[in-house]
């Protein structure tokens, strides 16, 4: 499904300050624009700093604070670093834009919240089909 207009950002990784490698995303701009202007924004750090929580709106030097194994691997939270925290270029979250694609490989990348409309930095990436959470 790549098509060649949509941005891509990267993630260098690394483990206990190894070097790890550097994942690449291709978003999805043309299906869920808002979506993912939010990613690519906090990849870059463009944004600047929080009006909210007053650190800088940028995943850089944040944690991976949840892996479940043969399902997702979950970060985002640059804010507190535990999953509790975390916020959108918008203001503290913003609303669901569509369902419209299916879970149906491994390596997609998903935003993670609380329930309807409450997307903020926080997102996982699939390692397995996740058909479950489609809809």
């Amino acid at each position: 499904m790549a098509k060649e207009n949509r941005p891509r950002c990267f993630f260098d990784i690394s483990i206990n300050g190894t070097p790890a490698g550097r994942v690449i995303f291709e978003l999805f701009s043309d299906i869920c624009p808002k979506t993912c202007e939010n990613f690519r924004c906090l990849c870059t750090g463009e944004k600047g700093e929080s009006s909210i929580c007053g650190r800088p709106l940028h995943y850089k030097g944040s944690l991976f604070h949840r892996v479940i194994k043969e399902f997702m691997i979950q970060g985002g939270d640059f804010e507190k670093g535990n999953g509790t925290g975390g916020e959108s270029i918008y203001g503290d979250s913003f609303d669901d834009e569509n369902f419209t694609l299916d879970h149906d490989e491994p390596m997609l990348l998903s935003m993670a919240n609380k329930g309807p409309n409450t997307n903020g930095s926080q997102f996982f990436i699939s390692t397995s089909l996740c058909p479950h959470l489609n809809g």
